[in-house]
């Protein structure tokens, strides 16, 4: 099966020391690990690894959108109040509409383990037909975020007229309404 059949994810790991070498990216692997597990759909991850500079990840994640053709692009690292962390600012930069209840709902589980949860300012928008979302950068942490917020994204994506999203349901369910339960051609699902 080839990419064009697939559902494209865009998998961007923010790091000025593993972009350069110096520091393994655990974050990238971890969500590619995550979405191996979740996913029935076929899919394939199309990842980047890029320092914290503003203007290239705004680059990279409408490159991903436009070019690839990702209809959910998630990032790791990034997000929180260091100097350097701009990972939402650049979100926020390109996206026409920002979604908070992601960051709102991910906040939340992660403060259930660690208190310095408040410092993280993960959010999530839209841009063109792709959500964005933006993860922390420690595995641990991104398999709880994903756990939260990821039974509404195959819906979003549904709505922004993107692949349809199944997941294995022994690791998570994806919620639509029963209304969306339809496939585009009219029949069950």
């Amino acid at each position: 099966m080839n990419n064009q059949n697939k559902l494209l994810i865009g998998v961007v790991t923010v790091s000025d020391r593993a972009s350069h070498g110096e520091y393994e990216d655990r974050g990238g692997p971890a969500i590619v690990s995550w979405f191996d597990k979740a996913l029935v759909t076929p899919w394939h991850a199309v990842k980047r690894l890029i320092p914290d500079e503003q203007p290239l990840i705004e680059e990279t994640l409408k490159q991903l959108a436009d070019e690839e053709n990702c209809h959910l692009i998630v990032t790791t690292g990034g997000t929180g109040p260091a100097p350097r962390d701009v990972t939402p600012d650049a979100t926020e930069a390109i996206c026409e509409k920002m979604m908070p209840g992601f960051g709102e709902l991910m906040r939340a589980e992660s403060l259930k383990v660690v208190p310095t949860a408040i410092l993280s300012r993960q959010t999530a928008g839209i841009y063109h037909q792709s959500l964005i979302v933006n993860l922390p950068g420690k595995p641990s942490a991104i398999d709880d975020c994903l756990n939260a917020v990821f039974p509404a994204i195959p819906y979003c994506i549904d709505l922004l007229d993107g692949t349809f999203i199944e997941t294995n349901e022994h690791v998570i369910k994806a919620f639509r309404p029963k209304h969306a339960l339809m496939k585009r051609d009219g029949s069950l699902k």
